[in-house]
């Protein structure tokens, strides 16, 4: 199986990070693994030693539902581990057809755009699990200056944290648990559509160039990433401390349409003020003045 590595991975990461005490089973010294023993999986689960063994090879095949709910259970996983075991089931049971497909490539629809460029009161945008922005309103240009000052499209926020570090490591405050996050979206992105050749491309170019993207990598952590609290620190109005709401639009699975806003009357919800009046400016001298426009149309 393809992904015989990958699930062999996952299983033995999330065995060794539960302790015996978190499952009511004795302790103590002389082990020697850490976390719980095969067979004490084996038996939280109600399966053979034999047949746990054989799961943790990274053999998935004919595994029921049944078997990988209990497996979930015996090591403790969360939603997003456990939608990222059922991930791995799924591919290892695929036919070969349905293996050589990949992941197509998703644009923003334009009432995704109107609905961005209507929100004012904060940073919002469209992203895949990529990590590529596919749409995005001003104010979240002007959070990201940085990035859009590069020529790359679509501009992708790991790409930012990993090969742009001297600038994301001053935007980021924690710029450990903001590199934490991205990889853990990227790893369960990866479990959903392992034959996406852009996302291969992007993971081979981030281990490359960063051992921290590759520590992290191999660490196999996924995340589902729902709502939860923002800290930057901007170039020009300073520290913001935002909350993010996230959504799945119905129509297109794997976006998410994210949401950032600060606290009425907040210094935060004031530098975002100061944020949207210095974004307008910058774009707007940025823009082609109309003679040149018209002078640039003459010549063709």
């Amino acid at each position: 199986m393809q992904n015989k590595g990958e699930v062999k991975d996952f299983l033995i990461s999330r065995r060794a990070r539960v302790t015996p005490e978190q499952v009511e089973l004795p302790g103590g010294p002389g082990r020697r693994v850490p976390g719980l023993r095969r067979a004490e999986v084996a038996m939280l689960a109600g399966v053979s030693v034999e047949y746990y063994a054989k799961l943790e090879r990274g053999d998935l095949v004919g595994a029921s539902d049944a078997v990988l709910t209990a497996i979930a259970d015996a090591l403790l996983l969360d939603d997003a581990e456990r939608e990222h075991l059922f991930d791995l089931a799924r591919e290892a049971n695929a036919s070969p057809v349905r293996k050589r497909r990949s992941a197509p490539q998703r644009v923003a629809r334009p009432g995704m755009q109107w609905a961005l460029d209507g929100f004012t009161a904060g940073p919002a945008f469209v992203r895949n699990g990529r990590m590529d922005v596919l749409a995005e309103n001003q104010l979240f240009r002007g959070l990201y200056w940085d990035m859009y000052e590069r020529p790359e499209r679509p501009v992708n926020l790991a790409r930012f944290t990993f090969s742009q570090q001297e600038q994301s490591r001053a935007f980021y405050p924690n710029w450990d648990g903001a590199a934490d996050i991205n990889v853990a979206i990227l790893r369960t992105e990866a479990g959903r559509n392992p034959h996406d050749a852009a996302l291969q491309s992007l993971i081979g170019e981030l281990s490359t160039v960063s051992e921290e993207f590759r520590t992290r990598w191999g660490a196999h952590n996924v995340r589902h990433h729902a709502h939860g609290n923002k800290f930057f620190r901007h170039p020009v109005v300073g520290d913001l401390h935002m909350l993010y709401e996230a959504m799945e639009p119905m129509a297109e699975a794997g976006l998410n349409f994210l949401v950032y806003s600060a606290e009425p009357g907040s210094p935060t919800a004031e530098s975002l003020r100061l944020l949207s009046s210095w974004i307008a400016t910058k774009e707007h001298e940025q823009k082609p003045s109309p003679s040149v426009t018209r002078s640039a149309a003459g010549q063709s």
